[in-house]
């Protein structure tokens, strides 16, 4: 049998890469690698292809070109059996380059609604799904405009963000004008002068994360997430996720079905979501639903189909449907799981860390990774995009995992210096 062959996008710097290349090797899958870089830089960080994904129509057409060659195929057809994306930034690349090649895909235009904020937010209204109210404005729009437009359409508190980052860059609540001004201040300072981002209404109430897998316009949800830890600002630096949920059964649902239909609005059909919701009297209301599965190391506490140490990863079940192979149980283990980001304090250079083995020995956990370096340097959110690294645990309950985390966390420490003590 001809083995499977499947393209995957990413960024140089992505979390996912590794776990989605491994994966592919355990199910004889070819995975050919196309990275966010140019293609000189892609080649000496040794991936297999590399262009602009800010340009997804000329990047589509490149990488097709290029595989085109690679493959030696004169008429230019090309076997492959899956595109992936595994970061935002490449899901519309991926569509085009889904498309070119005849494969099953999502529609450049579902894909870009799914990573671009404003889109979303205007396509699901349109639909009358629970979204805040929202305006797009840019950072060359004069400031007092800005706050006067967003005062009357929206009011406070209310919550800054880019149209585009993700991983909670960028979004500041502001309660005061003062502090809405600020936000916008400190927006420009990092998306640059001329760029669009949005003022919405702030939601309150508990946070949770879906993840899940839309196969022939169902959505079959994999795993809903509790958010233990508040994110009430003014930054949303997201730490603990802990499944299954402790919500009700019917609330449980009730997100399900809020979410499928999200995904519907956008006209998303195929492949992994990962949807973060709020819930409050009134319901769950969506943040977003992206057309990737979860970020970060976070999908290594997931097992589908046997029982812990065995079964599927979810990059497995991924590719298993993007290759057109028959999905096997996509029931979760049954026992409760969680994965801790471990957030970063303060800016500066990172130069010792303790306290890795101790967190290990906690009963509970299975794994810790420091993904940070020593002497890098560290941005903390909301300009920031990384972690210190991931606490990884396993238990009866999710309350238990909870507690395992914390406790594990409470063991590292990280001695972080001021960025000017370089210069000495």
């Amino acid at each position: 049998m001809t083995p499977k062959r499947a393209l995957l996008l990413t960024t140089p710097n992505s979390y996912r890469t590794q776990d989605y290349v491994d994966a592919a090797a355990r199910m004889g899958i070819e995975a050919v690698v196309a990275v966010d870089l140019p293609s000189v830089l892609a080649e000496e960080w040794e991936f297999s292809l590399g262009t602009d994904f800010g340009l997804p129509e000329q990047a589509a057409e490149q990488i097709v070109e290029a595989l085109a060659k690679s493959s030696g195929a004169e008429t230019g057809e090309v076997r492959f059996d899956a595109v992936l994306a595994l970061d935002d930034s490449g899901s519309r690349v991926a569509a085009l380059v889904a498309d070119a090649l005849d494969l099953p895909h999502n529609d450049p235009l579902a894909a870009e609604a799914a990573r671009n904020k404003f889109l979303m937010r205007t396509m699901l209204a349109a639909r009358g799904a629970p979204v805040p109210e929202f305006g797009e404005f840019r950072t060359s729009d004069n400031l007092k405009d800005i706050i006067a437009r967003a005062e009357e359409a929206i009011g406070y508190p209310c919550v800054v963000k880019p149209e585009e980052l993700n991983g909670s860059r960028g979004v500041i609540r502001a309660n005061l004008r003062c502090e809405l001004a600020a936000a916008v201040r400190r927006l420009t300072a990092l998306i640059g002068d001329g760029q669009p981002f949005l003022i919405e209404s702030y939601i309150p109430g508990v946070e949770v994360a879906l993840e899940g897998l839309l196969d022939r316009d169902q959505l079959h949800c994999l795993a809903l997430f509790d958010k233990p830890d508040p994110l009430e600002g003014p930054y949303f630096e997201e730490t603990i996720y802990v499944t299954p949920s402790r919500l009700p059964l019917t609330m449980q649902n009730r997100v399900v079905e809020t979410t499928e239909a999200a995904a519907r609005g956008l006209g998303l059909r195929t492949g992994p979501i990962h949807a973060e919701l709020r819930i409050n009297a009134e319901g769950p209301w969506i943040v977003e639903v992206a057309g990737r599965s979860i970020g970060g190391l976070c999908s290594r506490i997931l097992r589908f189909g046997m029982e812990v140490g065995n079964g599927s990863s979810l990059e497995e079940l991924i590719l298993r449907q993007a290759c057109g192979l028959p999905l096997e149980s996509l029931k979760r283990e049954s026992q409760a799981g969680g994965v801790m980001m471990i957030p970063i304090p303060e800016g500066g250079i990172l130069r010792r860390m303790c306290g890795v083995e101790e967190a290990k020995g906690v009963a509970g956990i299975e794994d810790v990774q420091i993904t940070a370096r020593l002497n890098q340097s560290l941005v903390p959110l909301p300009e920031g995009d990384a972690y210190l690294g991931f606490i990884f645990a396993r238990g009866t309950s999710p309350t238990e995992v909870e507690s395992a985390l914390r406790q594990a966390h409470s063991l590292l420490q990280f001695e972080i210096d001021p960025e000017f003590a370089l210069v000495q």
